[in-house]
């Protein structure tokens, strides 16, 4: 069948609205048609080919859509149901048979090889294949995903805020909640108040954080953090960073971090700020190769350094948490969007670039 998508062509080129042909699902796979997608990071990354994704292809890995057609052997959906799509993972290797999808030995090559699992591409235009991503292409008025990437969501709450729960949200919140875990009382900085600092910010607040310390060169962006729940806001353009975080919390530092910049000297800064015993946790993602200082002796007081993957977490059990929250006014997550349509792509993704949106969502159909 034929659909709208939004095409990458070239190396750091604009998006290209274009018809193309997706394929029918194959077994296991589910067909949805796409109501909205989150716009992210990493889709913004690979369109300049930080990672080296074949082109073209069609990115996008935040999509949520109604089921329209599934192939032999998917039970968890039918025709009719909202879901929300997240990433691939093998559910064969042992990090998937032991409840770790996240960190699965195939993650890469699921996701960013540009095929789908049995090694073709779904899309295609004029008879040359176009990549897939994410085992998902939601840049597009339709997406073939596997099962494992799809996510049943219950119909009473907007399908079209629900896609950035499939990755920038849940990583940021489950940073916090499924990583760190921290104790109710405890303090934390968050690094960075884009759409996944602001996730793990109202996370830490979830659980009971009592200090939330949020940082961040823009004042608007700080000024939601207080909004969503921090008790102390930071421009490094106006202080020393780590000073102001030790004196905030009488000179300990703080429990728990979480830098989302991925700019080395952020990170850094990550591990500084933490009292004895502390642990950062690093989501934001520079490109391959990029290599970060620490001195070894802060490290030796205990204090540790956690990479984060999709929020450690299993994607339909997580995000239906994630949803319950919201639900509860606990977790306001709708703060964060602004909505353009799929041919407002580019100004969208310039618009996150610079700052002026935190996460943008592009409505499809």
């Amino acid at each position: 069948m034929l659909t709208k998508a939004a095409v990458t062509y070239g190396k750091g080129e604009p998006f290209k609205i274009d018809t193309i042909t997706i394929d029918d699902p194959k077994d296991g796979e589910v067909l949805v048609r796409i109501k909205a997608v989150g716009i992210c990071h990493t889709d913004l990354i690979v369109r300049d080919q930080y990672y080296p994704v074949p082109l073209p292809a069609v990115l996008g890995h935040e999509g949520a859509g109604v089921v329209e057609k599934v192939g032999n052997g998917v039970t968890s959906v039918k025709p009719g149901d909202h879901v929300v799509l997240s990433f691939s993972s093998c559910g064969e290797c042992t990090q998937c048979l032991s409840g770790n999808p996240y960190a699965c030995q195939k993650f890469f090559e699921l996701n960013f090889s540009g095929k789908m699992k049995d090694g073709t591409c779904r899309l295609h235009k004029d008879h040359q294949d176009i990549a897939n991503f994410f085992g998902q292409s939601s840049f597009s008025q339709y997406a073939v995903a596997s099962e494992r990437n799809v996510v049943k969501v219950p119909k009473d709450v907007p399908l079209e805020i629900l896609g950035p729960l499939g990755c920038g949200i849940q990583t940021g919140s489950g940073a916090v909640l499924n990583k760190l875990k921290p104790e109710e009382g405890s303090s934390i900085v968050i690094f960075g108040c884009g759409s996944v600092g602001l996730s793990a910010l109202m996370a830490a607040k979830v659980a009971n954080c009592t200090t939330i310390i949020a940082v961040d060169l823009q004042d608007n962006r700080l000024q939601l953090a207080k909004e969503l729940g921090a008790t102390h806001t930071i421009n490094p353009k106006n202080s020393n960073v780590v000073e102001e975080i030790k004196a905030i919390t009488g000179g300990e530092g703080v429990n728990y971090s979480v830098e989302t910049t991925s700019i080395p000297a952020v990170l850094r800064q990550a591990v500084d700020c933490l009292a004895t015993l502390g642990k950062a946790a690093v989501i934001g993602a520079p490109p391959v190769g990029t290599e970060v200082s620490l001195d070894v002796n802060t490290i030796l007081f205990e204090r540790s350094l956690t990479g984060v993957l999709l929020g450690s977490g299993v994607p339909q059990l997580f995000i239906p948490k994630l949803i319950d929250l919201y639900k509860k006014g606990k977790f306001p997550f709708d703060k964060l969007i602004k909505f353009y349509t799929l041919e407002e792509i580019n100004q969208a993704s310039e618009d996150s670039e610079k700052g002026i949106t935190i996460k943008p969502v592009l409505k499809v159909s």
